[in-house]
């Protein structure tokens, strides 16, 4: 007599069909995978963005995005249980995805607050809530701590912080909020509310007469250029200009809205407004580089 199924094997059955947790995760951005390796989960990550830098055991992974394409038959071929993206501009990849039967969360965190929630809401999606609301806890202690010397600089400076040169662009929210945070004072605050790049745009002149005592650049993925920068139409009247106060933060320590941001990204930040609050510079490290912190 064939032996029957009983009411257990058949819910086990069905449990049986997906894990609990997903357990083969593609990630489309950077901010994501450090995230995940924070949270001692990056063997999940099956994988990653090819701009992704962070954590450096994590480039010998699958490279099957960029930003804004991706190769989806390989993503399909990786058979993972989720895929996580970043942004509005990410949800064409999404979409497509998701046509394919392809679970997808897509984040689209814009503020600091914003960042430490998504860090909170990664963890609890794999099992790790706890782990990842210790690490958002951690980074949003640190910031309270950069804050806290930063009241006791002398005075805050007026900041250009540029994340693209022609057109130029004016910096998205949380490196705003972070130059605050830093002791400085974003010569265009009302532009952080501004999702896209698009909405950030500033006119050169514009950005001069409003005289930044320093000016930061990180062009998105490429490397600042110092020549373009003070060739600007009446730059060469602009305090930091005047004063040789132009740095450069590499774009992947800052434009990755994930931890990165709120350590490596914003101490260099700190550096820099110190030293331009106090009258001081910051060392150059080759002859017409941008300083960097």
């Amino acid at each position: 007599m064939q032996d029957r199924e009983t009411p257990d094997d058949r819910w086990r059955r069905l449990l049986a069909s997906a894990p609990p947790r997903p357990r083969r995760i593609v990630c489309l951005t950077e901010e994501t995978t450090e995230t995940l390796h924070l949270l001692g989960a990056l063997d999940l990550v099956v994988g990653i963005s090819g701009f992704t830098v962070r954590p450096p055991e994590a480039r010998s992974k699958p490279k099957v995005s960029a930003f804004l394409t991706a190769r989806h038959d390989e993503i399909l071929a990786l058979r993972p249980d989720l895929v996580v993206g970043f942004s509005d501009l990410q949800a064409d990849l999404a979409a497509e995805l998701v046509r394919r039967g392809v679970p997808v969360v897509v984040f689209n965190q814009r503020s600091v607050a914003e960042i430490l929630q998504t860090i909170r809401v990664t963890g609890a999606i794999v099992g790790r809530g706890d782990e990842a609301d210790r690490l958002a806890d951690r980074l949003a202690g640190g910031l309270r701590e950069i804050a806290g010397r930063a009241a006791s600089l002398p005075r805050r400076p007026r900041v250009f912080f540029e994340e693209w040169n022609e057109p130029l662009i004016s910096c998205i929210r949380w490196v705003s909020e972070l130059v605050e945070v830093a002791g400085g004072d974003d010569v265009f605050p009302e532009l952080r509310a501004q999702q896209g790049g698009k909405g950030r745009i500033v006119d050169p002149a514009e950005a001069a007469r409003r005289d930044p005592e320093v000016v930061i650049a990180s062009w998105c993925g490429r490397k600042a250029q110092r020549a373009a920068m003070v060739a600007r139409p009446g730059w060469d009247a602009v305090t930091a200009v005047r004063e040789d106060q132009l740095y450069e933060v590499k774009s992947a320590h800052i434009l990755q809205p994930g931890p990165a941001a709120l350590t490596e990204g914003v101490s260099q930040i700190e550096r820099i407004v110190a030293a331009v609050a106090r009258g001081e510079r910051l060392t150059a490290r080759r002859t017409g580089d941008l300083r960097r912190a």
